[in-house]
């Protein structure tokens, strides 16, 4: 399915972990690779190689590439191969865009519903926190991941669940890889992070939906105007 060229990224692939199929563990792996950046935007992952150091067959590394591609996170290549997709500053206004339709609605609904883990994402905070005093972009862009997921991962609609979780990686994708190097101040926005925390917490679906929005349109502002210092930093939101 793909060709050997080189020395993949493939090698600094994480173990696995736990999940549903072995399929779902290579994607697992593979994601987690991308989105922390070990695995950067062109590289071709090669099917044969990747398969060898997870240890698995060929066929649920095939399987996790198809959906990974579904996903966005992978692109085909000229020469029939699959690599990691690099985005444009286009296409991440794009995810912008659809998260700011999506977002919100289902923070407000989580909201109203009670039924947030406000735990787990008040635990992403912490850990944002630290990235921050670390100045850890990696693990900075992971724990935002896990608290925006937080947010709206309990929404009765699987649909939207699922569209914001490929949006989601395609953020952290494009914080890792693209806006980091344009707009480096994210450190600000954590305690945006924290409000909209507390207004799902307080079961304030209108507050949370409203703060939300206007987070996520403030990185919009910032991707159109090309304003690298104004108020937000799109790579924390």
């Amino acid at each position: 399915m793909t060709q050997d060229v080189g020395q993949p990224a493939a090698l600094s692939l994480p173990p696995l972990g736990r999940s549903t199929t072995r399929s779902d563990l290579v994607a697992v792996s593979i994601r987690t690779a991308i989105l922390s950046g070990r695995l950067k935007p062109d590289e071709v992952l090669v099917e044969r190689r990747i398969a060898e150091l997870l240890g698995v067959s060929k066929t649920p590394v095939r399987e996790a590439l198809i959906s990974l591609t579904s996903s966005g996170l992978l692109t085909a290549t000229r020469n029939r191969g699959i690599a990691v997709r690099r985005l444009a500053a286009e296409d991440v206004l794009r995810v912008y865009e659809m998260r700011v339709l999506l977002e919100p609605w289902a923070a407000a609904r989580v909201a109203e519903a009670g039924s947030c883990d406000v735990d787990a994402a008040a635990r992403a905070l912490d850990e944002a926190r630290r990235f921050v005093a670390e100045d850890d972009h990696v693990g900075l862009s992971l724990a935002n991941r896990g608290f925006h997921r937080g947010l709206y991962s309990s929404c009765a609609n699987s649909l939207v669940v699922s569209t914001l979780d490929d949006l989601q990686d395609l953020t952290a994708l494009a914080t890792v890889s693209l806006l980091w190097e344009q707009w480096p101040t994210w450190r600000t926005e954590l305690a945006e992070h924290h409000e909209i925390l507390d207004a799902v917490r307080r079961r304030e679906p209108a507050r949370a939906e409203e703060l939300l929005r206007r987070h996520i349109e403030r990185s919009i502002t910032r991707l159109t105007s090309g304003n690298p210092d104004g108020p937000a930093g799109p790579a924390e939101a």
